[in-house]
């Protein structure tokens, strides 16, 4: 493992989960083993076929693949830029620096054969011989799992090279250009880019990276071909996504489940117990949900988008206590979570924190005009999107719990303790 002289950890009551568990699934999740050995996924699963750039991209567009770590960029168009380079690099971003979100440590944990495959196959249909693999270091049994893993490939007489890099921790490790810098040995935080990973990545070759998710969904459809892939979900959005939810049996535990696009929000919700609540949906730089603001829709990226939702990194969360204050509470740690490289951030963020936390205490006078102006003074002005993300989620609250706000600004809280 190697790591960056900077080292930060989540701030109390900002942790990873300290459990996760993995549910059966259709696709990505199907016929778990009991062990997720080299041995086990090869008798389960057998070998991927080999593939070229234009086969794959191809079947990648078909089936619309995006990236299921956030920014939902098309892996097809990223791949065939990265094509167009020399000596690629191919890198699996495992970081999840998101705290909410244990959908990729759950694949690597559970079944990383399934992700490393994805990875592996791609790697040899671009001539590339390096495919690095990020981990993050507040969850040591990630990297764990993952250098069992390559070891078994070592010895299966994989000949690709597998690189492991550990993240210096926090909620921005994990940021395509963070990651980026890691790999290319400087600190561990975003910068300004000025071309797309794919034409200038880590040391300046074309790098692609995608999330562990996307990976294992690269995997399944050179096991599979897009037609058969396509049998699940839509028309529109084929195949499947995984969510992240709360565990019913721990506080601290969550649950990944893997689900058809196109499934309606009523049945996951029913499945984790969650009707009737507000919800936080896609994490600390998603978008707030009132109590029954899912009624009608399904879990679609496009049709989340079209409803001022996000669905992000697939995060289904229902956090306990106001959502006035659970929101001052994540501005604050996002401020101080910030690379501290732009204005935005530095100045932005604290200010815009600091205003939530006046909104959350009573202590409003003022406070909901001088908000207004943060969001818009600190939005598309940053070296990377963690300005943007934090503006979402507090414009999703003003908007989702507007009696509470008023609350708020009259001095109260209405919200039950």
């Amino acid at each position: 493992m190697s790591a960056t002289a900077v080292t930060r950890q989540p701030i109390h009551g900002h942790e990873p989960p300290a459990a996760v568990r993995v549910d059966p699934g259709p696709l990505l999740l199907a016929d778990l083993s009991d062990t997720p050995s080299l041995a086990a996924h090869r008798a389960g699963r057998g070998t991927l076929p080999e593939t070229d750039v234009a086969r794959l991209a191809e079947a990648a567009e078909r089936v619309n693949i995006e990236g299921r770590g956030g920014a939902g960029f098309p892996f097809a168009t990223k791949l065939r830029l990265v094509a167009r380079g020399r000596r690629p690099i191919v890198v699996v971003n495992a970081a999840e620096g998101e705290p909410l979100s244990a959908k990729d440590t759950g694949l690597l944990l559970v079944v990383p054969h399934r992700v490393l495959d994805g990875a592996a196959v791609t790697a040899r249909a671009l001539g590339a011989r390096e495919v690095s693999i990020v981990v993050p270091s507040e969850r040591p049994a990630v990297g764990r799992a993952v250098a069992t893993a390559i070891d078994e490939r070592r010895a299966a007489g994989e000949r690709l090279r597998w690189r492991v890099a550990e993240t210096a921790g926090g909620f921005v490790s994990g940021q395509a250009r963070a990651v980026v810098e890691l790999l290319s040995g400087r600190p561990n935080l975003p910068v300004t880019a000025w071309q797309p990973e794919g034409a200038s990545g880590v040391r300046g070759r074309p790098t692609l990276l995608a999330n562990a998710e996307t990976w294992a969904h690269v995997g399944d459809v050179v096991r599979l071909g897009p037609t058969r892939y396509a049998a699940r979900g839509t028309a529109a959005e084929p195949g499947t996504t995984l969510l992240t939810l709360p565990d019913p049996d721990r506080a601290d535990g969550r649950v990944v489940v893997e689900v058809d696009y196109g499934t309606p929000w009523a049945e996951v919700l029913g499945r984790a117990g969650l009707q009737g609540r507000p919800l936080l949906l896609g994490g600390y730089h998603g978008t707030w949900v009132a109590a029954g603001g899912l009624a009608g829709l399904t879990v679609s990226r496009s049709a989340m988008r079209a409803a001022g939702l996000a669905l992000g990194a697939g995060i289904v969360a229902a956090l306990p206590g106001c959502p006035v204050v659970r929101t001052a509470d994540i501005a604050a740690y996002l401020a101080g979570e910030s690379a501290g490289r732009c204005g935005p951030c530095v100045n932005g963020l604290p200010a815009l924190a600091e205003q939530l936390g006046l909104l959350a205490r009573g202590d409003a006078s003022g406070a909901y005009s001088r908000m207004l102006r943060l969001t818009q003074l600190v939005e598309r002005r940053g070296a990377c999107a963690h300005p943007d993300g934090t503006v979402r989620l507090v414009r999703s609250m003003l908007t989702a719990f507007d009696a509470e706000v008023g609350a708020h600004l009259a001095g109260r809280c209405q919200w039950p303790t």
